[in-house]
């Protein structure tokens, strides 16, 4: 069974996600509508601007770490390098079958798990 803090970290995770999932999205079409980028280009820079407001958010919210942004921030980074690896090359392939924004949502839930694993556990974990 899984405890509870767990449950409410998971929670909070998919709040903060959701949070900046949702300043991705805005930029993903603000760049292709408007600024006609090229699909994966603009996937990649919404998902990389979006990851310092994840982040802040989860430092300080999700995870209330104690550690040293020394300490979490490239571990961060590397998770979000492999997160934006994950989310690009998904994009990549699914966006020549499907609409951009179907093809990013896909993206997107492919990167979630991996990314809450490598935040509890390694990033903000507690010694």
């Amino acid at each position: 069974m899984i405890d509870r803090l767990l449950q409410w970290r998971f929670a909070r995770f998919a709040l903060v996600g959701g949070g900046a999932t949702l300043l991705q999205y805005g930029l993903l079409i603000l760049f292709i509508e408007v600024l006609y980028a090229n699909p994966v280009f603009a996937s990649a820079a919404a998902f990389s601007l979006s990851a310092g407001a994840n982040y802040w958010l989860n430092y300080h919210f999700t995870f209330t770490s104690q550690r040293q942004h020394a300490q979490t921030l490239p571990r961060f980074l590397l998770v979000a390098l492999v997160g934006l690896g994950l989310n690009t090359a998904s994009f990549a392939a699914l966006q020549t079958v499907l609409h951009y924004l179907a093809a990013q949502i896909i993206a997107t839930t492919i990167t979630l798990a991996s990314n809450f694993v490598l935040h509890q556990y390694w990033i903000y974990r507690r010694e």
